[in-house]
């Protein structure tokens, strides 16, 4: 993952926010293992609902009291872009939505080949793997984001 390379080299500080407890401690093994520079100042493990007014604002508390230069965040889309454009201003950091890279490089998720990401084809590739979770996603919210694009084109052409 080039971003934990970049932060390897400049000793940052991260925090990495969501997923399971299983995944977190896999993905804290990996970096420590492999970026050794990077001080991990905590991490909060997924609610997998949203929180409360209360412990939303004891999570901005715990990440911005961590020093945290950067916050990972790995909720699954789209909850995780929406909690990271809702926190721009409350977090004293840098956020980052990162989707399945927590479960990839805590080798809790298989990720697709080469050719396949080379490609744009891993969204297929994590279908075939989880089609009763993400089939929902990808038709609904995916195809709702192409027709805002489309529209906002033909805006553009008006």
């Amino acid at each position: 993952m080039p971003v934990l390379e970049k932060a390897n080299e400049q000793n940052l500080h991260l925090f990495l926010y969501g997923s399971t407890e299983k995944t977190l401690r896999l993905f804290q093994e990996n970096i420590a293992k492999n970026f050794p520079q990077i001080q991990l100042v905590g991490h909060h493990v997924d609610r997998f609902r949203d929180a409360t007014k209360e412990e939303d604002e004891e999570d901005i508390k715990k990440i911005n009291q961590s020093g945290a230069q950067l916050i990972l965040v790995g909720r699954g889309c789209p909850r995780q872009e929406i909690w990271v454009a809702e926190h721009i201003g409350k977090i004293n950091g840098v956020m980052m939505a990162v989707g399945a890279a927590f479960d990839f490089h805590a080798s809790t998720l298989k990720q697709a080949p080469a050719w396949m990401q080379n490609n744009g084809l891993e969204w297929l590739f994590r279908l075939i793997q989880e089609p009763g979770r993400l089939w929902k996603r990808y038709l609904f919210t995916n195809s709702t984001f192409i027709y805002l694009i489309l529209l906002k084109i033909v805006k553009l052409h008006k």
